[in-house]
């Protein structure tokens, strides 16, 4: 390990101590992401087997298709009132930001 540029060294036997945990920087998205999937699952939504950030829910007359990835969740469907029923919920739980096309 090399010292950072701009550290004053006083003896060849001192170590460097991290102000932060980089492992737990790494996990914060992991557990957003289980959070989210703990509650989409709630919801009746399914997990697809072929892509674990695609969440399907299907009813007699409605699709509802949500795709997570780290930040962003992008919801796809034929009935507006459900997408908007689980952007109102979504709203209330997280800090979200709606972005519309």
């Amino acid at each position: 390990m090399q010292i950072p540029p701009g550290m004053y060294i006083k003896s060849v036997n001192q170590v460097c101590q991290l102000n932060k945990s980089l492992y737990r920087l790494k996990q914060a998205n992991r557990q957003r992401y289980d959070k989210f999937s703990t509650f989409l699952l709630s919801q009746g939504y399914t997990r697809s087997n072929v892509d674990h950030s695609l969440f399907l829910k299907n009813t007699n007359d409605s699709s509802i298709v949500v795709l997570v990835y780290v930040y962003d969740i992008i919801l796809a469907g034929n009935s507006i009132i459900e997408i908007e029923n689980l952007t109102n919920i979504l709203i209330q739980l997280s800090k979200l930001r709606i972005l519309e096309i």
